[in-house]
């Protein structure tokens, strides 16, 4: 409750006023400017996509075009132990991270004279989060609906800035995640409500790693959070996904090689 407090405080933070004169960058030193928020620790991780329609939640709309993504990194030993009230706060107070990261950014794009509005989790915003990560290098989708990445494997939680400021878009990243997790199956071993499946399912068109969120949420509510997918994931177990990367990229040299 005292995480949850916290958060609400960030949240209803007011923003500064935009500033009249507008600072005068080139694109990639823009986003290159966005690394002193990861040097502050504020966030561990930042990238840049152009915004999309199909990224807005019904009944929204933006006239920003870009949307800055950021990444704030869970403490494992504190994660591991899910769905409990340990792992539970640690969930929530880097929520609260994430809300103070999106709510920085913003205040520093629009004292440097650019408009820029802060969109945090855990409640559903203005546009998905995941999509934009995909795109501007944040990691793949894994098995369990989550992000996975080498770095933090899929301990971390996401925050993001809707801005006209141009800022050059970060690039697709992708490691070989998604062929492990299609024969991995240590989440869907874990989940108590069975709620991931082994197989893709077409999604709006798009074949994906798909949740049944009609299983899980029940389960979710009555535990007040769980996180168990993303403490098991393999990949997020600190030090592990960067071996895990270096070793598929090698197959995938070796497979290309004999091919």
């Amino acid at each position: 409750m005292r995480e949850r407090a916290r958060r609400k405080a960030i949240l209803e933070a007011p923003l500064p006023e935009i500033a009249e004169a507008r600072a005068d960058r080139s694109p990639r030193e823009w986003t290159e400017s966005l690394q002193a928020f990861v040097e502050a620790q504020d966030c561990e991780r930042v990238g840049v996509a152009r915004m999309r329609p199909e990224w807005l939640f019904d009944h929204c709309d933006t006239d920003f075009k870009n949307v800055i993504m950021l990444g704030v990194k869970h403490n494992y030993d504190l994660l591991k132990s899910a769905p409990d009230q340990v792992a539970g706060t640690e969930v929530t107070r880097q929520y609260g991270r994430a809300a103070a990261a999106a709510k920085k950014v913003s205040g520093w794009l629009r004292s440097q004279g650019w408009d820029a509005e802060p969109v945090t989790g855990p409640m559903a915003g203005k546009i998905l989060m995941i999509p934009p990560a995909l795109e501007c290098g944040f990691g793949e989708l894994g098995k369990h609906g989550s992000l996975i990445n080498p770095e933090f494997g899929s301990a971390f939680r996401l925050g993001a800035v809707l801005t006209n400021a141009p800022c050059e878009p970060t690039p697709k990243r992708e490691f070989g995640i998604d062929d492990f997790c299609s024969k991995c199956r240590v989440c869907e071993h874990a989940c108590p409500p069975l709620a991931i499946g082994p197989d893709k399912q077409v999604v709006r068109g798009v074949e994906k790693w798909y949740v049944d969120f009609d299983k899980c949420i029940p389960f979710f509510a009555e535990t007040s959070g769980c996180a168990i997918c993303i403490a098991v994931c393999p990949w997020s177990r600190p030090g592990i996904g960067i071996n895990l990367a270096a070793k598929l990229a090698r197959r995938a040299e070796r497979l290309g090689k004999s091919g």
